[in-house]
């Protein structure tokens, strides 16, 4: 798979392992949630960073899961989003594009 889809998936299981972090605080059977999301999310990123250089891979994987994380906790846990909160998010996605369009591919060999 494209090291970009792992890095997709990992930002997906990031903002599952947030979002089974707060229904956790009302059922504890989220926490086996939580940590599968969280050990799936670490594996993506791990095949992710084979290609993508480490700091693009963790700006954009943490990027993805702290918007995905707000869109769900709008949508679901109503949590509020007021136009500046909404700015500062489309600024955050912007960011997230124009690193991934700056480049992101390893062209050093990893060290040993």
């Amino acid at each position: 798979m494209n090291a970009w889809l792992w890095l997709l998936a990992a930002g997906g299981f990031e903002i599952g392992m947030t979002t089974a972090l707060k229904l956790e605080q009302h059922d504890a059977r989220f926490l086996w949630v939580f940590l599968a999301c969280a050990i799936a999310g670490f594996e993506c990123l791990a095949k992710a960073i084979k290609t993508i250089s480490l700091g693009l891979a963790y700006a954009i994987w943490t990027g993805i899961g702290a918007v995905g994380t707000v869109i769900v906790g709008v949508l679901a846990f109503g949590d509020p989003l007021g136009p500046v909160r909404g700015l500062l998010l489309f600024g955050l996605v912007a960011a997230m594009i124009g690193l991934k369009l700056v480049g992101g591919s390893k062209t050093a060999p990893t060290p040993q």
